[in-house]
């Protein structure tokens, strides 16, 4: 099949009302092809080619988060057109389409009105560039066929570098006549988000959750399975793009076509047609066919559930062992010679929400890294973290961010969309709160909601949006690390102190040395044994807990006041991580070392709490 695969939904014979299972039919046939195997090297991707080099209606995927979810809309399903020179009424279709045909016959019986719905999606937030590059270089350079050029040479999101992989014939000038485009340039997230939600008259909010990402934002039409999406997840969705220049016109009177189209669309706000209908040359149309959700987002690893998938876990298992003991090897050197807390560093990268009894969710683990050295020794260490993890995101928790971030996402009723904030992210991403930037000073109201909420998602891995008269409860599952000097002034499962065991006399060249001194192989054997750690089954057999039971009990006997419930769930949750047949024990013995060390701190800070 053709990489360019261009969609003949619209075609005539397809428009047909001759048979009415066609579409039933092309659905069935496109799911059939993107479930083969090497489906993914032959659709170009919105995440790795810029979009003035994507064929119009042509076959397109998007790996990206939901950010936000419109009312559903009304089109013209099928409809009929007058031929202005034979005068011969012609049936056709409004799926997979923006804009109706010319010559609408607006007293046509045979019109149908159908419904769809909108998904405004974004690139997956804090994706770390190691993903986005092997991503890039796995799946095929897709670039256009010779016989389509660029209509315009307007980059829209990808870097000037990145250009000069094009075709050399591809990055000539193009002189001839084409669309012309809006001139409209933003595509990054804005450094502060304090800004208007519905200030967008001087520029374009693209409503990235993070600041400073870069990339596309795309408006997803879903004909079918609505039921089965649900905001904030990862999918990776193939579909027909869509760049109709009609759709760019922003700010000007609508195109009566569209009209037709949506006839809701009169009924809205100047407010609400800027972010519900942003220029398509910088936020193209994708009608989706297939959607896979996306148990992560790791390039390295299968993305989905297949028999491929169970070969890969297979093999790699054998070697499980010895990468974890290379991985902590190179964390204890990361963390200045400190083995306890590398080894509560990475039951911390590999814990996961496994479940959720009542409002508790079980597997999470949130660590608390206190006694760390100042200056630039965290910003470093989120660094690694950053290598390791596919997405991550770093919040240095300084006075100024604190009272001036939004952190959770808002709903716009003027604009009528929900204004992203920066705890608005994907399963799974390592979330880094670098608490030594905190200096003295008064939080706000809004300082004091933001710390609230940090910990309401570290307790209870959820965040509850702002509807401005009520508050919506979203569930996630976000690994939360928190370094700190002291003691943190957020909730942790754990905390644990750091204790250097060599104090290098440049700790920016002794961790870059660290880093560098590893092969790529073997950080992308710690990147797959990271990902593929939190995918294990996480239980914990019925003789095990019943060994563990008659354990606690001995353990209280023994001294009631120093271990309580909440160690043991605490142990309980390390035994799971670990997944071997020792791992209460082993859990028992770190937990003893790690109570030993915090109490020692405790004597020694007497105003710690």
């Amino acid at each position: 099949m053709r990489m360019w695969f261009v969609c003949r939904f619209c075609c005539p014979a397809a428009q047909s009302n001759s048979n009415p299972e066609w579409e039933a039919k092309v659905l069935e046939y496109f799911k059939g092809q993107l479930k083969e195997k090497e489906s993914h090297s032959w659709v170009p991707s919105l995440n790795d080619v810029p979009l003035h080099y994507l064929k119009p209606n042509s076959l397109v995927k998007f790996r990206c988060l939901v950010q936000d979810m419109f009312d559903p809309e009304f089109y013209m399903g099928v409809y009929e057109t007058v031929d202005p020179s034979t005068k011969a009424n012609v049936l056709r279709c409004g799926k997979y389409k923006d804009v109706t045909e010319c010559g609408v016959d607006l007293n046509s019986r045979n019109t149908v009105t159908a419904e769809r719905q909108t998904f405004y999606c974004v690139p997956i937030p804090g994706e770390s560039p190691w993903a986005k590059e092997i991503s890039f270089l796995s799946a095929a350079r897709v670039v256009p066929s010779t016989s389509y050029v660029p209509s315009r040479q307007k980059r829209s999101y990808e870097e000037d570098d990145d250009m000069d992989t094009q075709p050399q014939k591809q990055r000539e000038p193009h002189t001839g006549g084409g669309t012309k485009w809006c001139h409209r340039q933003e595509t990054e997230a804005p450094s502060s988000q304090t800004t208007a939600p519905s200030d967008c008259s001087s520029h374009l909010d693209l409503n990235f959750p993070l600041p400073g990402e870069r990339g596309p934002a795309c408006l997803v039409k879903v004909y079918e399975g609505l039921d089965s999406f649900k905001l904030n997840d990862t999918l990776e969705i193939y579909g027909i793009l869509s760049v109709n220049p009609v759709l760019t016109v922003l700010g000007e009177e609508k195109d009566p076509s569209l009209l037709l189209l949506n006839p809701t669309e009169s009924m809205e706000t100047p407010e609400e047609q800027r972010a519900h209908d942003p220029p398509a040359s910088l936020v193209p149309r994708l009608h989706m066919l297939y959607a896979r959700p996306l148990q992560h987002n790791n390039p390295l690893l299968p993305s989905a559930p297949t028999e491929d998938q169970s070969a890969f876990v297979s093999s790699f298992l054998v070697e499980m062992a010895s990468v974890r003991a290379e991985l902590l090897a190179y964390l204890t050197h990361v963390l200045l010679g400190d083995g306890l807390a590398a080894e509560y560093l990475l039951l911390h990268l590999i814990s996961n929400v496994y479940t959720r009894r009542d409002v508790l969710p079980l597997g999470k683990f949130t660590l608390n890294l206190s006694g760390c050295p100042l200056n630039s020794y965290t910003e470093r260490l989120y660094q690694i973290v950053q290598q390791l993890v596919p997405c991550s995101y770093r919040l240095s928790m300084s006075l100024h961010t604190m009272n001036s971030m939004r952190l959770v996402p808002k709903k716009d009723y003027v604009a009528n969309r929900l204004v992203s904030g920066a705890l608005q992210l994907a399963r799974n991403t390592s979330l880094f709160l670098d608490e030594t930037q905190l200096e003295q000073g008064q939080l706000d109201s809004s300082g004091v909601r933001n710390i609230t909420a940090l910990g309401n998602l570290i307790s209870w891995q959820k965040v509850d949006y702002d509807f401005s008269y009520h508050q919506m409860e979203f569930p996630c599952n976000i690994n939360v690390l928190v370094t700190s000097e002291g003691r943190s002034l957020l909730p942790s499962d754990c905390q644990v102190p750091l204790q250097p065991q060599v104090t290098p006399p440049n700790m920016e060249e002794y961790l870059t040395t660290i880093h560098m001194a590893q092969f790529t192989s073997q950080i992308n054997k710690f990147r797959v044994y990271l990902s593929l750690a939190r995918t294990l089954d996480y239980s914990i057999s019925d003789e095990v807990t019943k060994a563990v039971e008659d354990d606690f009990v001995d353990m209280r006997k023994d001294d009631p006041q120093s271990v309580t419930a909440e160690d043991l769930h605490r142990m309980l949750v390390v035994a799971s991580i670990t997944c071997s047949s020792n791992g209460w024990m082993r859990a028992k013995h770190i937990d003893m070392l790690r109570r030993s060390r915090t109490e020692q701190q405790k004597s020694l800070n007497g105003n710690e709490p």
